[in-house]
């Protein structure tokens, strides 16, 4: 079996985000590059908490399916983020419930989905662009991330789920966590008048750890 350790990070990575409840049931999908610019991508219709290192879809560099499973049908998304981000080096894709619940709301941001809580959510992915809803395994959602022309890693689909890529798949977990926990911050404080960072200190953030943040 090649790429034995990438596929167990993989697998190990996916059933810590089940456990904790940030996908439930067979949602959410990941993938990762390998050394020889393939990829590995979870199958379609399995659970993230009972992912089989075996049986991951591996596609070979000219993204010809070589062996595992049938992929998942979200791999417009991911294809969309490897094309158009020379950085990326994995992508994840939660319905995690907090991201998904601020979608809905009618004053949702669609240029810069997230509110600037804290810095972490800033340092980890940039601004999120809000996506509007696309029927599950729609092409048109890769069509929707290629039109970024890589400018955003992570976006946010609307009533669906967050989908983030990473320079490496803990990179790219641990973005969409930040993800989700700052859309959990932000349900908790709505209509509280709660004090999110001040442009000046937005800009302080973004300048001193080299976030892209204009565009």
């Amino acid at each position: 079996m090649r790429d034995t350790a990438l596929r167990e990070q993989l697998c190990l990575l996916a059933k810590s985000m089940f456990e904790r409840g940030l996908t439930g049931g067979s949602t959410g999908n990941i993938s990762a590059r390998t050394q020889d610019g393939g990829l590995l991508v979870s199958p379609t219709g399995s659970s993230f908490g009972r992912l089989d290192p075996a049986r991951l879809s591996y596609f070979d560099a000219s993204g010809v399916l070589i062996d595992g499973d049938e992929p998942t049908k979200e791999m417009p998304l991911h294809t969309a983020f490897y094309e158009t981000r020379s950085t990326a080096g994995a992508v994840v894709h939660l319905h995690s419930c907090h991201s998904v619940a601020l979608s809905m709301l009618p004053d949702a941001k669609e240029d810069d989905f997230l509110p600037t809580l804290t810095p972490y959510a800033i340092m980890k992915l940039g601004k999120v662009k809000l996506l509007p809803f696309f029927l599950p395994g729609d092409p048109a959602m890769g069509q929707a991330v290629r039109g970024l022309a890589g400018k955003r890693s992570a976006v946010m689909l609307a009533n669906h789920g967050p989908v983030v890529a990473g320079k490496d798949a803990e990179a790219a977990c641990n973005a969409i966590e930040e993800l989700e926990d700052t859309a959990k911050l932000a349900m908790m404080v709505r209509g509280m008048n709660a004090r999110s960072l001040s442009n000046d200190q937005v800009r302080a953030v973004v300048t001193k750890f080299n976030i892209a943040w204009d565009d």
